[in-house]
């Protein structure tokens, strides 16, 4: 994401040919200067948040989708409504039939927790067992426990999985262990980037190792972020996280993502998820699953 400040003369056009599509010029008696306040790619598109009058407005491609007195609703909207486009885009309720297409009676049901709640709920348990979370927050000697929690279910890939062998076996193991339960606690910075130190000398920083026991820990506020499906899954549904992700370990990013997720629990409270496993659960299957490949779970 580009961050720029720079007066510009600018062509507010409405969506929908609206009496915004008029050429201002700068020293214009009409307007003070447009100021760019921010700008991103959105796919092929080039999004702008602009401040004039002291109002904001959100462009993409030169066409204003939004507009208000805070800067940051008004670069959501933009974000939202500019995604809509994309050739992916099916929305909230695409994503909900293609669910159900695989599911369909829902999360309550045997065949959905059979391919995807229950293992994960056993992985949780284990974890819990035999590394709790008030424990682990300051203690020692976890990693052989965690490292089996990892093992124990198929979230991570295998090269993931052999690089963290190294780490909780390692020197750093207690670092890596502790960090995370801190951060599942309270979702510090800090956390975040001792994590990071802790797991890049193995080339392992990677927002599913991060990520994967601060969820099963704590499912109710937590998420577990696999990049590519959960990017897809944004772009499906017209969020802003499919252009603001980063490989790099960040706390921006990872707000990102639970406002991805708070969005999706609003949009499927008539359809009960319980947690964030569940929300999770939709997610890799909105974006993974293959009508022919996958069967029908009831």
């Amino acid at each position: 994401m580009v961050y720029a400040r720079r007066q510009t003369a600018l062509r507010l056009r409405g969506a929908h040919g609206s009496k915004a599509d008029e050429r201002f010029e700068p020293g214009d008696a009409r307007m003070s200067k447009a100021e760019t306040i921010r700008c991103a790619k959105l796919g092929k598109k080039e999004l702008r948040l602009v401040r004039m009058n002291g109002r904001y407005f959100g462009l993409a491609d030169g066409i204003r989708c939004a507009e208000g007195e805070n800067a940051d609703d008004v670069w959501r909207q933009l974000h939202d409504d500019a995604g809509k486009s994309d050739p992916k885009y099916f929305g909230f309720d695409g994503a909900r039939k293609r669910f159900l297409t695989f599911f369909p009676n829902g999360f309550h049901s045997d065949g959905y927790a059979s391919q995807e709640r229950d293992y994960k709920l056993a992985a949780k348990a284990k974890l819990d067992d035999t590394a709790p979370l008030e424990k682990a927050v300051d203690g020692t000697g976890f990693g052989e426990a965690v490292l089996a929690v990892f093992r124990a279910t198929n979230m991570l890939s295998p090269f993931e999985k052999t690089r963290l062998q190294d780490v909780l076996r390692g020197p750093r193991a207690d670092d890596f262990v502790q960090a995370a339960a801190r951060f599942t606690l309270d979702g510090g910075k800090s956390h975040l980037l001792a994590m990071e130190q802790a797991l890049k000398p193995h080339d392992n920083a990677k927002w599913t190792v991060s990520t994967y026991l601060p969820y099963l820990w704590r499912p109710d506020i937590h998420m577990f972020l696999k990049p590519e499906a959960t990017k897809d899954f944004a772009t499906r549904v017209g969020h802003r996280f499919a252009s603001e992700y980063e490989a790099r370990l960040s706390l921006p990013v990872y707000e990102g993502l639970l406002d991805l997720v708070a969005k999706t629990e609003r949009e499927l409270a008539d359809i009960r998820p319980r947690d964030r496993i569940d929300i999770q659960s939709f997610i890799w299957v909105v974006g993974d699953y293959q009508q022919g490949r996958e069967a029908v779970y009831e």
